[in-house]
């Protein structure tokens, strides 16, 4: 059977052939993916009006030194679920090591020691996941819509979600501005 975790660990970018419009421009760090499906974290784009501080309010956690940092939309499933994609100096109970490039915890574990000072020196936190059942992945990827990237820091911890997709697409050698939804014939 093939390896199918080469994915984890990098970006998906949406090309302008993704039918989805849900997915438009979208960027999602994969977080797992083998026979059973695959897992995205959604970092392309922020959550209008809610920042951190609303979610340590939700869990009446203290700001503390916690900045009021944007939430991103990870994706239209489970959208209510929070997941905090974060460098791997840190670790809590549920914490995932993503193909030792980033880690992924889903527990208030990681709320409250990014609050009290102890947790990830870089983070983003997310609402929700892209998430494809056994093979959907695979099928969609045989198809114009996504291109992969390798995933990267600087992009995921230092760049702003709306420079996100455009900076990936730079680090690959492509200008998305020349990309095309349709394809001719000769």
């Amino acid at each position: 059977m093939k390896d199918l975790a080469f994915l984890t660990g990098q970006f998906l970018l949406a090309t302008p052939g993704m039918m989805d419009p849900r997915f438009a421009h979208a960027v999602i760090a994969m977080c797992s993916h083998d026979a059973a499906g695959a897992l995205g974290i959604g970092i392309g784009a922020t959550i209008d009006g809610l920042g951190l501080h609303d979610l340590l309010d939700q869990f009446d956690i203290d700001h503390g030194v916690a900045p009021n940092v944007p939430i991103h939309f990870g994706g239209p499933v489970e959208s209510r679920r929070g997941f905090v994609l974060h460098a791997t100096d840190w670790g809590g109970q549920d914490t995932v090591d993503v193909a030792g490039r980033w880690a992924m915890s889903s527990t208030i574990d990681v709320l409250r020691a990014i609050a009290d000072g102890s947790g990830p020196s870089r983070y983003l936190v997310a609402l929700g996941h892209a998430g494809w059942g056994a093979g959907q992945l695979e099928a969609e990827l045989a198809q114009p819509g996504w291109f992969n990237v390798a995933g990267d820091d600087e992009l995921l911890f230092g760049t702003a979600a709306d420079r996100r997709w455009a900076g990936a697409f730079a680090k690959a050698g492509i200008d998305p501005r020349l990309l095309v939804a349709d394809t001719g014939t000769a």
